[in-house]
């Protein structure tokens, strides 16, 4: 059973992950969580372990593909193009956090 299996049936919609699933799958280390925002926003404030690659320069064919990916912006915005794209460079394994990184921090979530 996969990451994304294992959330069938939660609150989040088709493409999304929850902030509790979210946490749980940065507590166990089974996704790769990758950050869509430029470099100066991602150094302003990002999630722990975070990698940065800015939908500016995007390319889906380029995701990891060893484990689940979830991808986040500031607010959802950019993360959901960043979905679209990945779903249609055949990437099933991918979803993103709707609430970004505002949504991260409002949820009790830190900021490194």
């Amino acid at each position: 059973m996969g990451l994304f299996d294992m959330f069938k049936g939660g609150s989040s919609g088709a493409g999304e992950i929850s902030y509790a699933d979210l946490v749980a799958a940065m507590q166990a280390k089974s996704c790769t969580l990758i950050d869509v925002r430029e470099p100066g926003e991602y150094a302003s404030g990002h999630v722990a372990g975070a990698e940065n690659r800015p939908l500016s320069g995007f390319d889906a064919t380029r995701l990891p593909n060893d484990k689940p990916v979830i991808l986040m912006c500031r607010s959802g915005a950019r993360s959901g193009q960043a979905l679209a794209k990945a779903r249609a460079a055949g990437c099933a394994d991918v979803r993103h956090y709707r609430g970004g990184v505002m949504g991260w921090a409002e949820a009790g979530g830190k900021l490194v």
